[in-house]
């Protein structure tokens, strides 16, 4: 069984930084894509970086030179650096994996079967 588990989330003011970590436990990932999506409250969850078994990352446009997905070599943890951060990145964030097939479209959250719980992320103006 697939766990993820996300971790340091919390409340910072606009053009500082945090840090994000997923654990994963019950499976050893290989060429299994991994991302981060994220949800504001009465919008739907959308992608923001992503990374695939050969280290190929997505990013949204929006996050594209502040955002960086990484992961740990025994691909136990997956990242989230988040530098610059803007009041509009305000969101619960969500690690997400895709299991058994390589997506289309990395950051579409349908090619997704493995979710986090989430970890809130609160940028103040």
């Amino acid at each position: 069984q697939v766990q993820l588990v996300e971790s340091g989330g919390g409340s910072v003011q606009a053009g500082g930084s945090l840090r994000l970590s997923c654990g994963i436990f019950g499976y050893t990932f290989g060429t299994d894509c991994m991302g981060w999506f994220r949800q504001a409250p009465g919008k739907e969850r959308e992608g923001v970086a992503t990374v695939d078994g050969n280290g190929v990352t997505t990013y949204a446009d929006s996050v594209k030179g502040r955002f960086t997905i990484s992961q740990d070599n025994a691909k136990t943890t997956l990242y989230l650096q988040m530098n610059s951060l803007k009041p509009e990145d305000t969101a619960m964030y969500y690690c997400a994996a895709s299991v058994g097939w390589v997506p289309l479209v990395p950051l579409q959250r349908t090619e997704y079967n493995y979710w986090g719980q989430g970890t809130q992320v609160t940028v103040s103006s």
